[in-house]
């Protein structure tokens, strides 16, 4: 039934053309108005009044889209909580890393980049439908920016945080230019997470607003180009948005079904398929056990540097003068800042391999850590010897973080907040601010903290580069190649067998001496011919 419903849709694109990523004309976004929508939100008199707030705005969106906030209330990008299998509960909201450590305690300002407004502190009412943020992913105008700071909210008049000025938000010339997201509204958050651009992911930056066919062969603009957006891979149903790191897929073995979505969209096989080498069929073999990306993004950071290394052991320096610190490199990278440490940063950065099935463990704060080794946030899932496993790119930052060495666990600590009340950022205390932080968890603290290393693995999918030039076959099939530290599989052209190339030396010795004994005799034979007169 389901090849049947396929067959007829493609058919249909046959004879009456339609929007598919089987195309490069349909990502163009330069078309008539009326072709996008069939709303004019300038129209609406209960979007022309003199919004005080955000949530205002929601009310006026609600009283038409009576269900979107009940929609996202069931979201990952509300919640920031996924259930896992195992009962742990992960999303931003549980999860250590090892970059600002936790989100619970610093609500105010890690929810800058939450899809709601007022989430201050562990209080907040995740039930509310007016805090559910309609502009964040649907303003069309560019002007919409929630402050650095404001648990969710927009500047509603000027305001200066840490010596920039951010204007008073027009809510209602935002509201009434709203269409579907586009690669903007995403990027305010995936492409500026980690407090800066290019920070978190390596292979999500704003470069990637008006990328070229180098940079990502997806989203390049121009008019032989793609041009495609993030929804037209995360392709949304009812506010979700397939694709999430928390419930990644990597092995699809569903293929193509494209522009179906009953299975995840947001795979390379959906739209490529399972056999996606048409002239090349050998490399078809690579599939089952190759991701697709680990051959066709072989570079992240292609035009922004990404941060590879946070060390917060280094922070709380100042100079002579009892001033805080701020050093940067000659592109304009933070290498120190008195309240965060010490950072390292990469530019076209080759990822690293690792066999990945989906299942990725996390280090929770409830976890027993071994602190006499660098200790995985998290890490990826997966065996050589396991079928559902593929070799998989990764960007792996690195760093220096806090925890207990008394009950070997890693440490809440509040970094953000005013003086006095013990945040790390303003009072430079880790003791108080690590206390202050476990108290507010409801975990246990000894009293006693110190630092140890860690890292953090985040799954490679953009920047995919065009095809010719991804990873050649040498690049992994050498001794020295990219795959040299991936173990529990023989890889031809890298590995030794010790056997095979004994036996190997065995035959070829062999061979040798057999021709030289061959070459000997037939000397001997033609000369004893030769002196008795036969030749």
């Amino acid at each position: 039934m389901k090849k049947l419903l396929l067959s007829g849709i493609l058919l249909f694109g046959l004879v009456f053309p339609i929007s598919t990523p089987l195309s490069a004309e349909p990502f163009h976004r330069k078309v008539d108005s009326l072709l996008i929508s069939t709303t004019d939100h300038k129209k609406f008199k209960v979007l022309k009044q003199d919004f005080k707030s955000g949530p205002e705005v929601t009310k006026a969106c609600l009283t038409c889209h009576t269900e979107a906030s009940k929609q996202l209330h069931r979201t990952r990008h509300w919640t920031w909580d996924v259930p896992m299998k195992k009962g742990e509960r992960l999303g931003k909201k549980n999860v250590v890393n090892n970059f600002c450590i936790s989100v619970e305690g610093n609500e105010p300002r890690c929810t800058s980049c939450h899809i709601g407004y007022d989430w201050k502190d562990k209080n907040f009412n995740f039930r509310s439908e007016e805090n559910v943020d309609c502009l964040a992913c649907h303003d069309m105008t560019g002007t919409y920016k929630k402050l650095p700071a404001g648990a969710g909210h927009p500047a509603y008049q000027a305001t200066v945080f840490e010596k920039k000025t951010f204007p008073k938000v027009d809510l209602a010339f935002v509201a009434q230019r709203v269409g579907h997201p586009d690669r903007h509204n995403c990027g305010i958050c995936h492409f500026e997470g980690g407090g800066a651009d290019a920070v978190k992911h390596g292979d999500l930056d704003n470069s990637l607003l008006k990328p070229d066919r180098e940079l990502d062969v997806h989203m390049a603009i121009g008019k032989k180009e793609l041009n495609m957006t993030c929804a037209d891979c995360h392709k949304t149903e009812g506010h979700q948005v397939p694709g999430s790191r928390y419930t990644p897929e990597a092995h699809d073995t569903h293929g193509f079904d494209y522009p179906l979505t009953d299975n995840n969209p947001a795979t390379c096989s959906s739209c490529h398929g399972l056999k996606p080498h048409k002239k090349l069929k050998k490399l078809n073999d690579h599939v089952a056990r190759v991701a697709c990306q680990t051959c066709h993004i072989p570079f992240i950071a292609k035009e922004r540097p990404t941060k590879m290394w946070w060390d917060w052991s280094k922070a709380g320096k100042f100079d002579k003068n009892g001033k805080e610190i701020t050093k940067k490199d000659s592109s304009g990278c933070i290498l120190y800042v008195s309240k965060k440490g010490e950072f390292r940063w990469a530019k076209n950065v080759a990822p690293e391999y690792s066999w990945f099935n989906g299942e990725m463990n996390y280090t929770t704060f409830k976890t027993t850590i071994n602190d006499k080794k660098v200790v995985s946030v998290n890490h990826p899932d997966g065996a050589a010897n396991d079928p559902l496993s593929r070799i998989w790119p990764f960007k792996v930052h690195r760093g220096k973080q806090p925890y207990d060495p008394v009950l070997k666990r890693f440490v809440k600590p509040i970094v953000y907040g005013p003086k006095g009340s013990g945040a790390y950022w303003a009072d430079f205390n880790w003791d108080k601010s690590i206390r202050k932080g476990m108290k507010n968890a409801g975990l246990e603290y000894s009293g006693k903290y110190a630092f140890v290393e860690t890292e953090m693995y985040w799954p490679i999918s953009h920047m995919v580069s065009p095809k010719e030039k991804s990873l050649s076959c040498k690049e992994c099939h050498s001794r020295s190649g990219r795959l040299q530290n991936l173990s529990g599989f023989y890889l031809m052209g890298r590995d030794t067998n010790p056997f095979v190339e004994y036996f190997g030396l065995l035959a070829i010795s062999g061979s040798l001496i057999g021709v030289i004994i061959h070459s000997i005799i037939r000397y001997f034979t033609v000369k004893k011919l030769k002196k008795a007169g036969g030749l």
